[in-house]
């Protein structure tokens, strides 16, 4: 099965101290719902992956990305529906332009606190509280992880940097 390339950013507000996220609370069905999530989306055929990331923030939140910090990347196998594999790759926002939105088609959109984040103080995949460390880290380098899942919860957590 062909992985799902997607993008995954942490918008970071001007001080540094909360993350632009999005609460996907519009559609029950969604894989997501209920859960706090960076932006981000699927990757379109003719984009490069910073491209794709900018696009996704523009149609999510309304801003426009000046800088872009290279995360990671991580490999989800099974975690899509009907077991898609995903291949992700994860960025911070350093700076950006415009007045973000206040919600899109899958959700509310908040500033969120890191800290809250980084306590488990918001409802979101516990898989995320693996990596997250790694993009909100003080002195960040990119790592490169691998995730697998079945029946939606991760089986283990592996990476490099």
């Amino acid at each position: 099965m062909q992985a799902i390339i997607a993008t995954l950013g942490y918008v970071l507000s001007a001080d540094g101290r909360e993350v632009l996220m999005v609460r996907r609370d519009t559609r029950p069905d969604d894989l997501h719902y209920g859960k706090y999530n960076g932006l981000g989306g699927k990757l379109e055929p003719d984009e490069d992956v910073v491209s794709g990331l900018r696009r996704e923030i523009r149609e999510e939140a309304g801003i426009e990305c000046t800088a872009v910090e290279m995360a990671g990347t991580i490999s989800w196998p099974g975690f899509g529906r009907g077991g898609a594999n995903w291949f992700g790759f994860l960025f911070r926002v350093t700076a950006w332009t415009g007045t973000p939105l206040t919600g899109n088609d899958e959700g509310s959109l908040h500033w969120v606190p890191i800290d809250d984040v980084l306590a488990g103080k918001v409802p979101m995949w516990e898989s995320d509280r693996h990596f997250l460390p790694l993009v909100f880290a003080d002195s960040p380098t990119v790592f490169h992880g691998v995730m697998p899942f079945a029946q939606g919860k991760a089986l283990s957590w592996s990476f490099t940097s």
